[in-house]
């Protein structure tokens, strides 16, 4: 028998989660905060979204409010996040969005807006608009790989799973409620049908579940062997003037940590820097000290990160025509520096006064 959605909604009555961004009960959703939500949902678990969230749209409680902010108070307000990629195209989405005074209420539309794929549009399609999607997140993979036990491989079968998903909606109470039915889905997959140990007695699909029936739910869906991740090595110099300003530089607006704040350093390559290599990119000349590794994880690489310390009595205007920027050390907690560089300044500082 196919899942009974009645089953699923009655669920949900009973057992949805209270978020930040979701409505209450018989209110409709608000747009921007679906879309947000979303966005910083990317990459990021529910409980690590919630306080930035909230401090986000204390900041800009709209989406206007958004889009006339400048790029860097919108880069330190997701400073943390990371995957900041999202960011960026959060801040053109948002312009774009008001430029037209209102975020489109179509899957076309919504797939036309910078940074929203497939699964964000259904979400935003679903959530705010009512539309009869099913938005498939990684619990709703799991959900429907579970429910038809889909036993190919992830991420080889993520579409099949997909279009598996998009059958869970097709009944009238589904069809009926669109915008609950999506996010009883979610909470499903993220109460019930969790990743380890799934709590299938209290399901309300569990009768018509393939994967329970079969004794194989916990071990679905089934993921390829992960790659090891390649590593990368970086040196990053720390330098400050006898004011106590500190040298920064700005990344390139594109690629990884786009637009970003840094302590100026080298490229991040496959092989370890020699101090002599590391220090012929030092950004000025300075009586430089190793001081410590720092070693951060993204998602495709680990990177090492060999950190100097110096101190001048003031910086050269070459400093500045590399592109320097001096900041005063106690700005730094408003400034859009990424959780890498701020793991490299809390490893440097206890070297200063030490």
């Amino acid at each position: 028998m196919p899942p009974s959605s009645a089953d699923l909604l009655h669920w949900y009555d009973r057992h949805r989660r209270t978020l930040p961004w979701r409505a209450l009960p018989g209110h409709s959703a608000d747009p921007y905060h679906v879309w947000l939500s979303e966005i910083m949902l990317q990459q990021t678990t529910v409980t690590a979204v919630i306080p930035y969230y909230r401090r986000f749209l204390d900041r800009f409680p709209t989406v206007v409010d958004l889009a006339q902010a400048d790029s860097d108070t919108v880069m330190a307000a997701w400073a943390g996040l990371g995957y900041y990629a999202r960011a960026r195209n959060l801040h053109d989405c948002a312009r774009v969005v008001a430029a037209a005074g209102r975020f489109p209420d179509d899957m076309p539309r919504l797939l036309a807006l910078p940074g929203v794929g497939a699964y964000t549009a259904a979400a935003i399609a679903a959530i705010a608009f009512g539309r009869p999607v099913v938005p498939v997140d990684g619990n709703v993979e799991r959900v429907t790989s579970r429910l038809f036990a889909l036993s190919d491989p992830l991420p080889g079968a993520r579409k099949s799973i997909a279009r598996q998903a998009a059958t869970l909606n097709h009944s009238a109470e589904a069809q009926a409620r669109p915008s609950d039915f999506a996010q009883a889905l979610f909470d499903l997959g993220a109460g019930v049908c969790t990743p380890r140990s799934p709590a299938c007695a209290l399901c309300p699909w569990r009768e018509a579940c393939a994967g329970f029936r079969q004794g194989i739910a916990a071990n679905l869906p089934v993921k390829a062997p992960r790659a090891t991740k390649p590593v990368r090595y970086g040196a990053h110099f720390h330098v400050t003037d006898a004011a106590g300003h500190i040298l920064l530089r700005r990344r390139a607006a594109k690629g990884l940590l786009g637009g970003m704040l840094e302590l100026p350093g080298t490229d991040w390559r496959a092989a370890p820097w020699t101090p002599a290599e590391a220090l012929a990119h030092a950004p000025l000349a300075a009586s430089w000290q190793a001081a410590g590794r720092v070693t951060h994880v993204f998602t495709h690489f680990t990177l090492h990160v060999d950190l100097y310390d110096a101190a001048v009595g003031h910086f050269p205007n070459s400093a500045a025509r590399a592109g320097g920027l001096a900041f005063a050390g106690q700005a730094l907690d408003g400034l859009a520096l990424p959780s890498l560089m701020r793991k490299c300044l809390a490893a440097i500082r206890p070297a200063m006064t030490a």
